[in-house]
């Protein structure tokens, strides 16, 4: 069995206590890691720190961070089948889907280290004898915490641009899923980052976490999890007006409208849901259909719900394990809820026989005012409903705390658009559920957090504007 280490100011270190990481397949150990301390959380604070003040990042050309970025990416390819499998493992996910997570990371590198030497400021005109002009200067100290559905993936995305930026970074994983996170360290090691500049801890949230985030030394926070882990972060952060960045989840709804092609909207539903067993902040949770297709559309999700293949990521199933037997336990709690509410389960709802931690492929069919429309399960749940028309489904899309993603089906641009741009939330994808990439801004408003991930817009995040005005 691999044990598995912190990475702090260059050097890989161990601890006295470690964390076991269970593979949600077998329900079985599959490694451990170190548990990092306080002690070691204020090392690596120092760590990132020291390169801060000693201009290590900021101080040379952003040409030559670009290539720092740019040689991380290939680093991160060449390491991609490894890590892959060492993430299917401790995660549950599939091997391909592993393997996409790795190179997702790396067209992070490569995305955001395009734009490492083009962060331009702007001359201001002010009139006779007056120059100036304004620059973007890095955060300082970025303190990221990364949830465990996608944690390469989702470590990239904010670490890249961090790093691009000129901040120094420190990192903590998840305790379920921190191995896939240790491989991307390992590939970032040797490609010519300051020491100090990476930092990667794993250890328990309320312990490393919370230290980390009322650290004197934070100059930022980029935080994705769940709506009560963040609000906790963010009355810490208040104090010291610390900039946050948040991404909390959802309970994102399609409006499928009369005229959709049925093929399109299942495929998006199999996508949206049942991918990475639900366990996606930005899931397709529910399903609103038009009252005259809603038979249709209803019998063809259960339909297809019913046939997905249920095994493990080795095997290439369809559907997946969850990450753990918490998490199971939680989605199944969730779902007999919505039993006693008076909800129908069209499908699944149950966890089938097997030895690991799985939920089978559930439909249920509710109203929108049930817990189980207006909380998020992370898990393999739809909901589905039928709407009268197009005002009626708007308000039910829109009547959740949440607003992060939505979506809209149908073959009328003028009415899909018209639909779309009256949902709340920071994406709306038409005829596609989870359309876009890394190049498209991503996040949410209400209970799902504010600040915008992925894209152009996303750097921004990770820099401060600061004018300088002179009086000749």
């Amino acid at each position: 069995m691999t044990h598995y280490l912190n990475f702090i100011n260059g050097q890989w270190c161990d601890s006295h206590t470690h964390i076991s990481v269970i593979n949600p397949a077998t329900a079985q150990e599959y490694s451990t890691i170190a548990s990092a301390s306080v002690d070691d959380a204020n090392n690596a604070m120092l760590a990132a720190r020291q390169c801060i003040s000693r201009g290590l990042l900021s101080d040379v050309r952003p040409a030559v961070r670009t290539t720092w970025m740019l040689d991380a990416a290939k680093a991160i390819k060449e390491i991609a089948d490894e890590g892959a499998l060492a993430l299917c493992r401790e995660n549950g996910k599939t091997l391909a889907d592993a393997k996409d997570e790795f190179l997702e990371a790396a067209r992070y590198f490569e995305y955001y280290g395009g734009m490492a030497d083009k962060l331009e400021g702007t001359s201001i005109p002010l009139g006779k004898n007056y120059i100036d002009f304004t620059q973007y200067i890095p955060m300082g100290v970025s303190v990221q915490i990364v949830p465990w559905n996608f944690p390469v993936s989702i470590c990239a995305r904010s670490l890249a641009p961090a790093l691009a930026a000129g901040n120094a970074v420190v990192i903590k994983s998840p305790e379920i899923s921190p191995v896939g996170m240790v491989y991307l360290v390992r590939a970032l090691e040797s490609v010519g980052f300051p020491r100090g500049a990476i930092n990667l801890l794993c250890g328990k949230g309320s312990v490393v976490g919370s230290h980390l985030v009322e650290h004197n030394d934070v100059n930022q926070i980029v935080f994705t999890g769940s709506v009560p882990t963040g609000q906790r972060i963010l009355k810490g952060a208040a104090e010291r007006a610390t900039p946050s960045v948040m991404e909390l989840g959802g309970k994102s709804a399609a409006i499928v409208l009369k005229d959709a092609a049925t093929e399109k909207v299942i495929s998006s539903v199999q996508t949206g849901i049942f991918f990475n067993a639900g366990q996606v902040c930005s899931a397709m949770s529910r399903l609103l259909v038009d009252k005259a297709r809603y038979e249709e559309i209803k019998s063809a999700v259960v339909t297809m719900a019913e046939n997905l293949v249920i095994g493990s990521g080795e095997e290439q199933a369809d559907l997946t394990p969850v990450v753990s037997q918490a998490q199971q336990i939680s989605v199944l709690a969730m779902v007999e809820q919505a039993k006693k509410e008076g909800a129908t389960i069209l499908c699944g709802g149950y966890a089938p026989d097997l030895a690991g931690y799985y939920v089978a492929p559930t439909v249920i069919e509710a109203t929108p005012d049930m817990s189980i429309s207006q909380q998020e399960v992370f898990g393999p749940v739809l909901v589905i409903m039928p709407f009268e028309d197009e005002q009626q489904a708007v308000k039910i899309a829109n009547g959740t705390e949440f607003g992060l993603v939505a979506g809209v089906f149908g073959e009328a641009l003028n009415q899909t658009l018209q639909v779309a741009q009256q949902l709340r939330g920071g994406q709306v994808f038409i005829n596609e559920w989870f359309a876009g990439g890394i190049e498209t801004p991503f996040g949410g408003v209400g209970l799902s957090g504010f600040g915008r991930e992925k894209g152009q817009e996303a750097i921004y995040s990770y820099m401060q504007t600061r004018n300088i005005a002179i009086r000749l």
